[in-house]
């Protein structure tokens, strides 16, 4: 197992290692104080589960923004610049947190966080596909959610431990692993930005965010979008419906949901870079069909079963099929762009994520509030189905135009 560590280390460059390190690092600060917000702003305001509904949504729309605005940096100023500038906007934002004993200036420092919190998101996962050949890209994602689910991991753990403290410490040391995390990009982290030809004039600002006019004419880039939308539109209710659901419809503790999650980050963690390697050499699209499908069963099963032991197996048949679709969908984003606009492709491919956000967890709480709890299940199985359509549709459609291409030459 040593020797395997040691020869996946060797295969990658050391700056890719650097910044995975550096993402375990800031991901662990973000996971520290996520899990206990809604906590600490319900007690510190003395507000109900509707204000904090409501701070998230600016999150979301402002967030929108800051990730437009961070891919027309990331491919104007470049993606150091960018992912530091984000990181020391995250340290001083949870330092002034604290401050704020106002609720209407903290939905204004929450609005400013949604903006500028966002805003190297773009740019870091740029890097890794500047970094890396394009045959490695999935393998680099790959490692990249296995950094995610480390600090998903021990994040909330810590968390909880200085919470019971004081929910202070939590944002001082989320500030303290922000200042960590910018030294070690400022020192180890080198710029990847490609090079402009020579010959090539500079964009101005106006004309990098301008870019984005090019992004949203590739039709087969936003049909990718699209489809990415009705599965981020299932996934979610992983966070959001699912917790309540087995609470209220099936009497489970909270730790037992919470166990779930845990299995979860830890299977992504020990397999996630395994299952990636040996589905390699399969057509991307086919695979994000395949993890959506899987998607499909595992979520439209919560309608129809009872009891621990199957919502282990249907929770094991989810993560298979997110360890199959997530890196698969920020490869195919980054393969769609160009080099001198991967942070902008990426910027868009995060609305896969944030549109959904923005109303389907309210829209499926109706449905558990008003109706059979169940539709919610019955639903997420039409949307995977029509995802899984989807991915494949747009398979035999690029196949297609590889034959045009063929036959044209």
């Amino acid at each position: 197992m040593i020797n395997n560590m040691k020869k996946t280390f060797e295969e990658f460059p050391k700056p890719f290692w650097v910044l995975i390190g550096a993402t375990v690092i800031d991901q662990t600060g973000q996971f520290m104080v996520f899990p206990f917000f809604a906590l600490y702003m319900t007690e510190h305001f003395g507000v109900g589960m509707t204000e904090v509904g409501l701070l998230f949504a600016v999150f979301t729309i402002t967030g929108i923004f800051g990730s437009v605005l961070g891919g027309a940096l990331a491919d104007k100023v470049g993606r150091k610049s960018m992912v530091l500038f984000g990181i020391f906007i995250s340290g001083l934002t949870s330092i002034s947190i604290i401050l704020v004993d106002d609720l209407n200036l903290f939905y204004g420092v929450g609005a400013l966080v949604g903006l500028l919190g966002n805003i190297g998101g773009p740019a870091r996962q740029a890097m890794i596909a500047d970094l890396l050949p394009e045959e490695q890209h999935a393998e680099g994602y790959s490692i990249f959610r296995v950094a995610f689910n480390i600090s998903a991991t021990i994040g909330p753990v810590i968390g909880g431990i200085m919470a019971v403290r004081s929910f202070d410490l939590l944002f001082i040391g989320d500030a303290v692993l922000s200042a960590i995390t910018a030294v070690i990009v400022l020192i180890y982290l080198p710029e990847t930005k490609p090079e402009r030809a020579e010959d090539a004039p500079e964009e101005t600002m106006a004309e990098s965010v301008g870019g984005y006019s090019k992004v949203f004419k590739n039709s087969a880039f936003m049909l990718f979008i699209l489809v990415s939308i009705l599965l981020s539109s299932v996934y979610m209710q992983m966070n959001s419906t699912l917790p309540v659901f087995m609470r209220d419809s099936h009497n489970f503790d909270p730790k037992v949901y919470g166990g779930l999650l845990s299995m979860n980050a830890a299977i992504v963690v020990i397999f996630q870079l395994w299952l990636t390697r040996k589905l390699s050499k399969y057509p991307q699209l086919v695979m994000a069909a395949l993890g959506a499908f899987l998607y499909t069963i595992g979520f439209a099963a919560f309608g129809f079963i009872s009891g621990l032991f199957l919502f282990i197996v249907v929770m094991i048949i989810i993560t298979v099929g997110e360890m199959i679709i997530a890196p698969v969908g920020q490869t195919l984003a980054a393969k769609y762009a160009s080099e001198d606009m991967r942070g902008r492709y990426l910027a868009v491919f995060g609305f896969s994520y944030a549109i959904p956000n923005m109303f389907v967890p309210y829209l499926m709480g109706l449905i558990m509030d008003n109706y059979d709890p169940n539709w919610v299940w019955y639903l997420a199985g039409i949307l995977g189905t029509l995802a899984t359509i989807g991915y494949l549709w747009l398979f035999t459609k690029d196949k297609a135009s590889e034959k045009v291409i063929v036959n044209t030459i």
